[in-house]
């Protein structure tokens, strides 16, 4: 697998991808497709905002909003960004976090920050890994003002198991858009990874950013925004399935109470699937 995967043209196939899943075709080729890809995956149709019939395409279906009520905002500070399986959960050792066991990468390549061991060394971070079944829109996990986009071009690994424990730093090396939200406790991270297949990243709030473009070859920063974010308020959508890293600032958790914590919350989270919305801690 290592042979074929390193020499695929990895962002040109996904490109490639997102192009064909979005074709406006007719309505009785793509809904057929539809259909057999939710009873493949396993996909909750009925959950979804639209009969079938409504969308105009394989990945006009993959982004679907949900009816209303259908994931209920939770009471806690914290919420999760996204339908998604924790892989990781752990604090920010020396500026590191876990890809994999034995792996590691730099906040500071991570997000593109000179700032980024100031801003969240000895805080903690979370790995939430969206699969095609998943609604692959991300929601902001926390009220706050977004202060700091940053996106950042890169390759487009799959985000599998394999790639986790044999690419090094592959999060850092994969496409990323990064959305820093200032709240009344301190910096959070919401980080948006690129994979394989993944037609682009998109925000809904700010449009002009949009992943997998081949125009774009540096790293695009928009700074000192003040823009108000909600808990569960839309961020953005993946076109395929992906990852979010969310990063939390050292403070967040009170700091009489972070070591037990966040260990507590390692125990409960690690490896299980949580719904975007859901209450994460307070």
């Amino acid at each position: 697998m290592s042979s074929i995967t390193r020499y695929l043209p990895k962002n040109h196939l996904s490109y490639l991808m997102g192009k064909l899943v979005h074709l406006p075709l007719p309505r009785f080729i793509w809904i057929p497709v539809i259909q057999i890809f939710s009873k493949f995956y396993n996909i909750k149709i009925n959950e979804a905002e639209k009969p079938v019939s409504d969308y105009e395409s394989l990945g006009d279906f993959f982004v679907r909003r949900l009816k209303s009520g259908i994931r209920p905002l939770g009471s806690n500070w914290a919420l999760h960004p996204a339908d998604s399986v924790i892989t990781q959960l752990a604090r920010i050792e020396n500026g590191n976090l876990i890809q994999a066991k034995g792996k590691f990468y730099k906040a500071v390549d991570f997000v593109q920050d000179p700032e980024a061991l100031q801003k969240y060394g000895n805080g903690f971070f979370v790995t939430y890994y969206l699969c095609p079944t998943d609604y692959h829109r991300v929601h902001s996990p926390v009220d706050g003002v977004i202060t700091k986009v940053t996106h950042i071009p890169g390759m487009l690994w799959p985000v599998n198991k394999w790639s986790t424990e044999n690419i090094e730093e592959m999060f850092s090396i994969n496409e990323r858009v990064s959305v820093e939200i200032k709240t009344d406790r301190g910096l959070v991270n919401v980080v948006f990874v690129g994979a394989t297949n993944v037609g682009y990243i998109e925000l809904s709030f700010m449009p002009e950013i949009k992943g997998n473009q081949f125009s774009v070859f540096k790293p695009l920063i928009k700074p000192n925004l003040n823009i108000s974010v909600k808990r569960g308020e839309e961020l953005g959508m993946f076109r395929m399935g992906s990852t979010v890293v969310m990063l939390y600032q050292d403070g967040v958790i009170p700091s009489d109470t972070s070591a037990e914590e966040l260990q507590k919350l390692n125990q409960k989270y690690q490896d299980q699937p949580v719904q975007v919305n859901s209450n994460f801690f307070n």
